[in-house]
């Protein structure tokens, strides 16, 4: 949910990094495995076709509509599930698995959900400033219209690593003042004239900010630890979790937790080692793997892409401290961001 670059119409989609991730994975026929963002089934497919069991989630309905087909082509070997994939390890225990033995997630939106008009992800098409996976809740206009500056700059600063998020915030209350916002070309014009923009611009100067409500409005941040502890809680010793991700945010999460879950804390070499805790995977390779040069020079998507892997130990999940996420502190969404 999470690539910046906007795939074109005419360009097929194309599972990212799909070698690595296969590679991470290591299916053998018959084991089961668990394709968390479903999306166009580009994952699903690739797995379904080595002989796997395949458990695949999306949020949104469409996507799980959409996916008939291949549950009808793949004979029962494939079970669509509608739901978020924190609750990944639910929905496999409803589709019979009490544990699986991999775990994918690509943290990329959609390019359905992009060339989709009415979607509102994206400034390239005029349509309703929604942004919403699921369909239900607030929408991006909510935010933008009801949340005050202040959580709106942190919102914008933090989620899109906008440094001119406060100028943005700004020109969006006193625009909203006049005319609320109802579209995404209303809002891209409105970041646009606070940022301007030079012919030599790669990307739209607006793309931060629509990054930032989409994150928000979906608390795909909020969503991943949820997952990653999910993937923990269903795998079995052994299973492999493979996530790729697409922006800064979400890679130090999957970082920061696969470090909490799969490193003994340093201590001085003089004393005798007091840090006990178990130790609840063993990552399959140290740091990220980035797609190929070949991959990046087809596939525009995976520029951004790092793929983290690890496998899962025997050790019992000790006690759940989701401080080791990181998470930023913002507005509560529910709220329509009053305290």
């Amino acid at each position: 949910m999470s690539s910046t670059t906007t795939p074109q119409n005419d360009v097929p989609h194309i599972p990212v990094m799909l070698p690595e991730v296969l590679r991470a994975m290591n299916l053998n026929e018959g084991e089961v495995a668990i394709d968390a963002t479903f999306g166009a089934g580009g994952y699903s497919r690739a797995l379904l076709h080595t002989g796997a069991q395949v458990v695949a989630i999306d949020r949104d309905p469409t996507a799980i509509a959409a996916g008939q087909e291949i549950v009808d082509e793949f004979e029962g070997r494939l079970t669509l599930s509608h739901g978020c994939f924190s609750d990944l390890d639910r929905l496999a225990i409803e589709a019979g698995h009490s544990q699986v033995d991999a775990v994918v997630a690509d943290i990329g939106v959609s390019s359905m959900q992009i060339d989709q008009a009415d979607r509102g992800f994206s400034f390239q098409k005029d349509g309703p400033l929604d942004m919403r996976m699921e369909m239900t809740g607030p929408t991006a206009a909510d935010v933008v219209n009801t949340f005050e500056r202040p959580d709106l700059t942190r919102i914008i600063g933090i989620l899109g690593d906008e440094r001119q998020a406060s100028r943005i915030s700004a020109e969006i209350v006193e625009r909203r003042a006049k005319t609320p916002f109802e579209t995404t070309l209303q809002l891209a014009k409105c970041v646009e004239d606070v940022l301007g923009r030079k012919a030599k611009d790669r990307i739209h100067p607006a793309t931060r900010t629509f990054q930032a409500l989409r994150i928000f409005v979906n608390r795909e941040l909020d969503e991943l630890a949820e997952a990653l502890l999910a993937s923990e809680r269903i795998l079995k010793p052994g299973g492999r979790l493979v996530v790729v991700t697409f922006h800064s945010l979400e890679d130090r999460l999957v970082k920061r937790f696969l470090q909490d879950r799969s490193e003994v804390s340093g201590g001085s070499r003089h004393l005798p080692q007091v840090d006990t805790k178990d130790l609840t995977f063993k990552q399959i390779k140290r740091g990220a793997v980035s797609a190929s040069k070949e991959e990046a020079a087809i596939n525009p998507r995976s520029r951004s892409a790092k793929l983290r892997s690890a496998i899962r130990t025997e050790c019992a999940i000790g006690e759940i401290d989701r401080s080791v996420f990181g998470l930023p502190r913002l507005a509560e969404l529910a709220t329509g961001g009053k305290r």
